[in-house]
């Protein structure tokens, strides 16, 4: 009646194993260290990164306690937040001799002491949120000067295409600081070209001007000019909302400040400096025809003046190519960005999805400059760089590839760039704090002191009501709050303070089960069932009561995380998981518990559950033995 078939108790062992192997790595702390990624494209961390950081550290008689190449960065492990501190200005001058145009990332992180046997199993710590373990702050300003011009350029190629759908012949279609100029022959061609742009481009105020050849100046209407602004901070906001999915950062902080400011706070995060790098990226793609002509060969081949009206930029290989100022399309018609390998030379690509007006545009710019290149540049920090030239071979579409000399962790960077978004404007780092451990220990102190008194608390008065019973729940208890923990690490969530108060309840709720089982257990015995049925009927009579409580709860807690965001999701996720894994613990674990420790007597007379009041008919039993 009361016995385990053997693959349960299988179920049992198999849980409180993966949950004990999951959970230890948050009891080995955290080792302060120096991390070393990539700041651009171009940058490689490899053997040679490693090299150079040992002998700026050797010389400046540094040592650290671990220096190893991992993934696409450099990590050195020191003792102390003193030697990390002393480590990063000198590591940092070594990888970046020009301050103003760093290469690298020098960020300082934090590493979990776990052994390299627990990291082989990916049992990983869990992230503690920005008001327990601190993270990374930052403040991010938005150009909004070249947010107006980006958006002024777009829309001079977007006039040029409605006078040639309309077959007005205009005299030249350019972006003049703030203003766009359209130049034509006589009035009567600069009239219809008004009329076209006035249907096309509600947005903005056309002056005609006087003396000279025949023109339009066109500029932002006010209220379209500070739509442009809010409409550039909020995509970038988006942008980083995307780019910040990707690193996978739990409960993100992105949020407006001022009108021209975007505060990012990253609660948890461990690899800072590829956070600081993603986000720090502009990362805009621009599409170019490159310069063919006799002058801009000339400024290829043997240096000479770059002709008006085009710009020079440098390949991968720091071959200079001339390309022409005028923009096809632009990243903000890219619709997808997958990396991958070409099929004929096997190198890494990246396969490019543009929208149907960027494809119309490329099929017409492809097919009326064939045998020509087109150069795709990658501007990023304010600083453009052609990722590659290569000869248009036939008409292109809406999909297309980068190619060139890339690895496979770059082809992947650039792709997660590009997928995540086009920036509307560049964005400069303009404050950033790295929020140590030391300013939630207080938190993180006060936190644990009330889970831990609360479960001794539980576990006390539990042992002295129940007695043995008592000490199966509080055995159950234990397991529960492990279980949560490595699910929690499984799952590399946050923990923040609302998270803590929900573990906090998750204990008195597995709890609440089985004082349900075991009052439902003195209840049977009151009626004079016996010891083992009443255990068996204690548990079957108790679960329905346990889940209707418990799916009520769960149901709350799925609106919380539906409808809630920053603490309140982080409190809802931890209390979410902490009602499954009490269902689990509360009601199959300790009825294992239970099963195992009585299920093997055959003549039970007594179990041990603190005193059982009975009817006046009847003796009164009070059994603080061990039931035997």
């Amino acid at each position: 009646m009361n016995r385990y078939p053997l693959w349960k108790y299988v179920i049992i062992a198999f849980s409180v194993v993966l949950a004990a192997i999951y959970a230890l790595p948050n009891m080995f702390g955290e080792a302060p260290a120096v991390q070393v990624s990539a700041g651009k494209v171009t940058a490689r961390v490899d053997g040679g990164t490693l090299s150079q950081v040992e002998q700026a550290l050797k010389a400046a008689n540094v040592t650290p306690n671990r220096l190893t190449h991992e993934g696409s960065s450099v990590w050195a492990r020191f003792d102390t937040p003193d030697d990390q501190l002393k480590a990063k200005d000198v590591i940092e001058q070594a990888v970046n001799p020009d301050a103003a145009d760093p290469s690298y990332v020098v960020a300082l992180n934090l590493v979990s002491r776990s052994p390299a046997w627990l990291t082989a199993l990916n049992a990983k710590p869990m992230y503690l949120g920005l008001d327990l373990r601190g993270g990374v702050h930052f403040m991010l300003q938005v150009d909004m000067r070249a947010a107006i011009t980006k958006r002024l350029d777009t829309l001079a190629s977007d006039i040029r295409l409605s006078l040639r759908e309309k077959d007005v012949r205009h005299g030249g279609v350019s972006r003049e600081g703030n203003a766009i100029e359209i130049r034509a022959r006589d009035a009567a061609t600069l009239e219809a070209a008004r009329r076209v742009i006035a249907d096309t481009q509600p947005d903005l105020e056309l002056v005609q001007s006087t003396g000279g050849e025949p023109r339009l100046v066109a500029n932002f209407k006010p209220p379209a000019l500070l739509k442009v602004q809010n409409d550039a901070v909020r995509q970038n906001i988006t942008t980083l909302h995307n780019r910040v999915n990707e690193l996978g950062v739990a409960e993100p902080v992105i949020q407006q400040q001022g009108a021209d400011r975007v505060v990012v706070q990253l609660p948890g995060v461990q690899d800072t400096a590829k956070a600081k790098d993603i986000l720090g990226r502009t990362a805009t793609l621009e599409m170019r025809l490159v310069d063919e002509s006799a002058e801009g060969r000339a400024a290829e081949l043997s240096g000479g003046p770059v002709p008006f009206g085009s710009e020079k930029f440098l390949l991968r290989d720091g071959t200079p190519v001339i390309v022409k100022r005028q923009v096809i399309i632009t990243g903000d018609s890219l619709t997808d960005a997958q990396p991958g390998f070409d099929q004929q030379t096997q190198q890494p690509k990246v396969d490019l999805t543009v929208d149907a007006k960027g494809g119309r545009i490329m099929r017409d710019v492809s097919r009326e400059n064939l045998k020509k290149r087109m150069a795709i540049v990658l501007f990023e920090k304010g600083k453009g760089e052609a990722l590659t030239a290569p000869v248009i071979q036939a008409e292109l579409g809406t999909r297309f590839q980068i190619s060139g000399s890339m690895t496979t962790v770059e082809a992947n960077d650039l792709a997660l760039l590009l997928r995540a978004g086009s920036l509307a404007a560049p964005m400069e780092i303009i404050e950033e704090r790295t929020i140590g451990p030391s300013l939630g220990a207080e938190n993180i102190t006060k936190g644990f002191h009330s889970v831990m008194w609360g479960f001794l608390v539980i576990v006390v008065f539990m042992t002295i009501y129940y007695h043995l019973f008592g000490v199966f729940s509080s055995i159950a208890l234990t397991f529960n709050l492990v279980l949560l923990v490595a699910i929690l690490s499984m799952l590399q969530a946050t923990l923040t303070l609302p998270g803590m108060a929900a573990v906090a309840l998750t204990l008195g709720m597995a709890i609440d089960a089985n004082v349900l089982i075991n009052e439902r257990i003195r209840e049977e015995l009151r009626e004079g069932m016996s010891p083992q049925a009443a255990i068996h009927a204690g548990y079957d009579r108790a679960w329905a009561t346990i889940l209707d409580s418990n799916v009520t709860s769960l149901v709350a807690g799925v609106a919380l995380l539906a409808f809630g965001s920053g603490p309140v999701r982080g409190f809802a996720v931890v209390h979410c998981i902490g009602i499954l894994t009490s269902m689990f613990s509360a009601v199959f674990f300790s009825r294992g518990i239970v099963n195992f420790w009585y299920g093997r007597k055959k003549k039970l007379k007594t179990v041990s559950i603190g005193t059982v009041w009975r009817d006046d008919t009847k003796t009164l039993a009070t059994n603080p033995g061990d039931g035997r």
